[in-house]
């Protein structure tokens, strides 16, 4: 039997998801795929390195930390994650990202990443992060927010985007299992951009056609992505973990307390149900 793994994006959101695969690491529950979007891509990687509360110590120890996430990095540098120590810094020297155990581990990983031209969601399998880094730096880069990021010959910005929960894409695998780990409860509605934020998104990607009527219409695709997990789920096909209340968070947010509350959720939400899991992944 084969499992495959969703992993919705969602910001520092992504701190529940990061709990829920410390838990099951501590649970033994294996996967053989998983397809990340954004934070959900980023912090998923931990899984095969099997670096158990890396997410949370990182994002904790530099929530307040400008060379991180910052106005200042975005100003100075177009993205407001700051890509030279977020993303390299980070993962090299400061928190440092177990490739080897990655590799050793990973079965398969692909990211979601949007490709600005065609505005449609890509799949991109990450054998090796470290040397593959651009890739994790594209499916979390947030629009107006961040710099496109080139992988070839294309340019691309976050997966989530134009797909945010991946479900289609793990069906089109035909594995044996699914599990879809959410970052919203589960009555969450998206709703539309603002007539500000429309404005902004217009003039920012006038060049970009096709993304900017993929980001303008993110609420509707999301929402239906979401019906459709209900009904997979409501026909035992899938099995879904989500917050089990409202995680209100954001990259704006410097709490690290409240990191560590969302991280607490998934981990709860997670111990909740992980019988019911275990009976779903033996049946």
């Amino acid at each position: 039997m084969k499992v495959g793994l969703v992993l919705e994006g969602g910001g520092l959101r992504g701190l529940y998801t990061a709990g829920v695969l410390d838990t099951f690491l501590e649970n033994d529950i294996k996967v053989d795929c998983i397809i990340g979007v954004s934070a959900g891509a980023l912090f998923g990687v931990n899984y095969y390195s099997k670096q158990k509360g890396r997410a949370l110590t990182y994002n904790k120890k530099y929530a307040k930390d400008k060379r991180y996430m910052s106005i200042p990095s975005w100003i100075l540098t177009g993205n407001y994650i700051n890509k030279k120590f977020a993303f390299y810094k980070m993962s090299n020297k400061l928190v440092p990202f177990d490739n080897a155990t990655y590799k050793k581990n990973c079965k398969n990983f692909f990211a979601v990443v949007t490709n600005v031209k065609t505005g449609e969601a890509e799949y991109m399998a990450i054998d090796d992060p470290l040397e593959q880094m651009e890739i994790l730096r594209a499916t979390s880069a947030i629009p107006l927010l961040s710099r496109m990021v080139k992988i070839g010959k294309h340019k691309y910005l976050d997966g989530g985007v134009s797909d945010s929960i991946p479900i289609e894409a793990m069906e089109r695998l035909n594995y044996d299992k699914i599990i879809v780990v959410e970052t919203q409860p589960f009555n969450f509605i998206k709703e539309p951009l603002s007539k500000r934020e429309e404005k902004f998104v217009r003039i920012k990607y006038r060049n970009y056609p096709n993304l900017i009527n993929t980001i303008l219409n993110r609420h509707e695709a999301y929402n239906k992505q979401k019906a459709y997990v209900k009904e997979l789920e409501n026909k035992g096909e899938i099995f879904v973990i989500r917050p089990s209340v409202s995680v209100k968070t954001s990259i704006k947010n410097k709490n690290p307390e409240r990191y560590q509350e969302v991280y607490d959720l998934g981990v709860s939400d997670t111990n909740e149900v992980l019988n019911d899991l275990k009976a779903y992944l033996k049946e």
